[in-house]
């Protein structure tokens, strides 16, 4: 009787491994990379926050598109310097008054104790900027995208009333969840950042310093925690100096803010609440004066400061007033 042979299963085949094919990057379809002033900004963000001592209390009110006035009430100690390791702090008080007036037919203003103008430039995927400030003051900036992540630029200045030029560069390599930036210049300066986004609401940055002119090194970490309502900096660096900054939106236009330093150094322990107001009321003749006219007379009465700026679409010239009253 023959005997009966089962069957063998045939193993299948084995599938080759899935081969992905490297992107393709258009190198004629690259992004405009970010100013090059500004290509520490995520890092200055987490590490660099506005801090402050004492109580503060400003209130800003819009009465029309182009004039804006700003209240500013400050208490608390103010460094003086001395001879001695310690910091010496004398108690102050001072009240500060601005007036802000925007127009595009702004024109040169008389009696300007500083000016700057800025020309900017926004290519397909590069920008340039050169700027013009008085005291023989020269800079010019240039960024180009690389590939769709690294950019690289490069600055010169000249300081006439200084006698002083330097000459800059600096590269900028960003992802979806991190950004690193180096930057080196002639004058010492030699700034390396990176910033790590862990989610969209927490980043963790660090940042290192060295001048070898004077052979000053500083290395900080911080982080950066953006809730619903509120905004949470914090940080520590080489010196020994730790710093926390909250920002809390209580609502349209009013924010609280406390901030906080404590160097272990020096010493020196910082503490700081404000108020900050906001409010816009869209008017054009605010007690039967023009704005306009309203800068001019706020003009003979306090110090004058003007900043100018101009881009191609549309135009922009700003002026800014200023009163301090101790």
């Amino acid at each position: 009787m023959a005997t009966l042979v089962p069957p063998t299963a045939t193993a299948p085949p084995p599938s080759k491994p899935t081969v992905v094919p490297p992107e393709k990057v258009d190198y004629l379809n690259l992004p405009c990379p970010i100013p090059y002033e500004e290509i520490h900004r995520e890092a200055l963000m987490s590490l660099k926050p506005e801090l402050f001592e004492g109580m503060r209390f400003d209130f800003t009110k819009g009465l029309n598109q182009k004039f804006s006035l700003s209240h500013s009430v400050f208490m608390g100690p103010t460094e003086i310097p001395s001879q001695s390791s310690e910091t010496i702090k004398i108690p102050t008080a001072h009240y500060e008054f601005g007036a802000n007036f925007i127009d595009p037919k702004l024109t040169n203003e008389p009696h300007m104790s500083h000016g700057m103008v800025n020309f900017d430039y926004k290519g397909k995927d590069y920008r340039t900027q050169l700027q013009l400030g008085n005291g023989a003051l020269l800079g010019a900036s240039y960024i180009q995208s690389v590939t769709p992540h690294l950019s690289l630029g490069g600055e010169v200045f000249w300081a006439g009333q200084h006698r002083k030029s330097g000459i800059g560069y600096a590269a900028r390599y960003n992802t979806d969840k991190m950004v690193a930036t180096g930057q080196v210049a002639s004058t010492g300066m030699v700034a390396l950042s990176y910033v790590q986004k862990v989610s969209d609401k927490v980043s963790l940055a660090s940042d290192f310093m060295y001048n070898y002119m004077s052979r000053d090194v500083t290395a900080s970490f911080g982080y950066d925690y953006i809730l619903r309502q509120c905004r949470l900096r914090g940080k520590i660096d080489s010196n020994g100096c730790t710093a926390a900054f909250l920002e809390e939106r209580l609502n349209m236009g009013l924010n609280f803010i406390l901030s906080a330093e404590i160097d272990h150094r020096k010493k020196d322990y910082k503490f700081g609440s404000k108020n900050q107001f906001c409010t816009f009321i869209w008017s054009i003749i605010i007690c039967g004066v023009a704005p306009p006219a309203a800068a001019t007379v706020l003009a003979s009465l306090v110090d004058f400061t003007v900043w100018s700026s101009y881009s191609p679409s549309p135009p922009l010239k700003s002026c800014r007033i200023r009163y301090n009253g101790n």
